[in-house]
């Protein structure tokens, strides 16, 4: 077992528990989803699992090491995350950026090698940032910033990518580019996904959060079904097999057309 979160929750200063014992595990090379309405704890879970909030009770085996004991370089090597909020309070060209992702990797006063430089230059020209490397960060827009965070990521070298909606201020060809190449990184992956098509495309396995407890788990044609999510988000929809693809797609239907 790769990851294995048991009985995982957090609440926000007293307000009750935002997620109430969640379990969950990703095995070596899978893609895992968590989906859910928008407020059920998707990024909260990954919070807590990636150390940027500490859980009130369970506990996160990584390895089988508890991870909130790993020293944090060590975490950082096993682990690389992709969050929602990438705001920069400095201002840093784009080829720097990427290039915190060599931190782990190291030393203290180790100044960046011709390797360091090739992994860098190889994590842009994946993500199509090659020709923003000299640009300020702070002057690109969302989607490109999210891309180079994504670079950061990949030029961590982590073999477990922890992702908290990564596509959402994408449009939908860089969308797909960038789940068909992580897809092909063969690393072991666990990413919130706002959209069920692309959940459905790339997930081995799928976990759905509601009101902060995971209520169903399983691959996606056990999950998305049209009364699974009727129940968890309250649409109607159809839900088929594509014929090119062989993965499930969902039509969300208007309210009157049942």
């Amino acid at each position: 077992m790769r990851l294995s979160v048991e009985n995982l929750s957090y609440s926000y200063g007293g307000q009750g528990d935002a997620i109430t014992d969640v379990c969950l595990s990703v095995d070596r090379c899978e893609f895992v989803g968590l989906i859910g309405p928008n407020g059920s704890g998707k990024s909260t879970v990954l919070k807590n699992i990636y150390r940027g909030l500490t859980p009130d009770r369970g506990s996160i085996l990584l390895d089988g090491e508890d991870l909130m004991k790993m020293p944090f370089r060590k975490s950082a090597l096993k682990l690389a995350v992709v969050g929602q909020e990438n705001d920069v309070p400095f201002d840093f060209l784009v080829e720097e950026i990427v290039a915190m992702g060599r931190t782990p990797h190291k030393k203290l006063f180790d100044v960046d090698n011709a390797h360091d430089k090739q992994i860098v230059h190889h994590a842009l020209e994946h993500l199509g940032m090659e020709n923003m490397a000299k640009r300020s960060y702070l002057h690109l827009s969302g989607g490109e910033k999210q891309r180079v965070i994504i670079a950061r990521a990949v030029a961590q070298e982590s073999d477990f990518l922890i992702l908290d909606e990564p596509t959402n201020h994408l449009d939908i060809s860089y969308q797909m580019q960038i789940f068909d190449f992580i897809k092909r990184l063969k690393v072991t992956v666990l990413s919130a996904i706002h959209d069920l098509n692309m959940a459905a495309l790339y997930c081995d396995r799928i976990y759905v959060l509601k009101n902060g407890r995971i209520v169903l788990q399983g691959t996606p044609e056990e999950v998305l079904t049209p009364e699974n999510i009727y129940d968890v988000y309250g649409v109607r929809s159809s839900v088929e097999k594509h014929p090119i693809t062989g993965k499930l797609s969902i039509t969300f239907l208007p309210a009157g057309i049942a």
